[in-house]
Parts: C-alpha cells; structure tokens; sequence
C-alpha cells in the first residue's frame, strides 16, 4: 500500500511539472528554451521534475524584498467598503432619492 501512495505522490509531481512548465511565460523559464525543459520532464520524468523545480522554474520575488513588488490590495467585500455601508444606511433611512 505505501508504494502505491509514493507512485501517486511522485507521478503527481511529474504531472504538476509537465503543467508547470506548459503554464510558464517564455520569458520567465530560466537557463534553457521552455520547450527544452518540456522534453526533460516529459521524457526525464523524475530527474526531470526535480531538475525543473531546482533550475528551471522561475523565482518569485518575495513580497517585502527589494527586488520585490509591492502586492495589490485585495478587493473588497461590500461589507468592508465604507462608501457603500453610507449609502446603504441612507436608503434604509428612507433618503433614497432614485424612487420613482
């Protein structure tokens, strides 16, 4: 049973790999062509994959770092906008100006 589970582990990382590298601007791909590191973990399968994820695989800078960007504000729910919780108590209050 363990090794049917560690098969399901390592070819679901092959997979991620395989989508990873497919998914990955070309720019982005580090040391060689995309469609090289495609045929390394396709036909590479293990070593491949490792190999992607070690060299290939492009770094993500860290939010906070210098050569990081700062990381947008996430969008609000009508609940936390302040804005719309005024208006919302303005037309409970019967202020609504767009009855007809």
């Amino acid at each position: 049973m363990a090794y049917v589970l560690l098969a399901l582990v390592l070819v679901g990382v092959w997979l991620f790999c395989l989508f990873d590298v497919l998914t990955t601007d070309e720019g982005e791909v580090r040391h060689l062509p995309k469609f090289g590191w495609f045929l390394i973990v396709l036909l590479g399968a293990f070593p491949g994959a490792g190999l992607w994820l070690a060299l290939g695989r492009p770094r993500r800078p860290l939010v906070g770092t210098p050569g990081g960007a700062p990381r947008p504000d996430a969008p609000k729910g009508p609940d936390d906008d302040p804005a719309f919780l005024r208006d919302l108590e303005r037309r409970l209050r019967g202020g609504d100006d767009d009855r007809a």
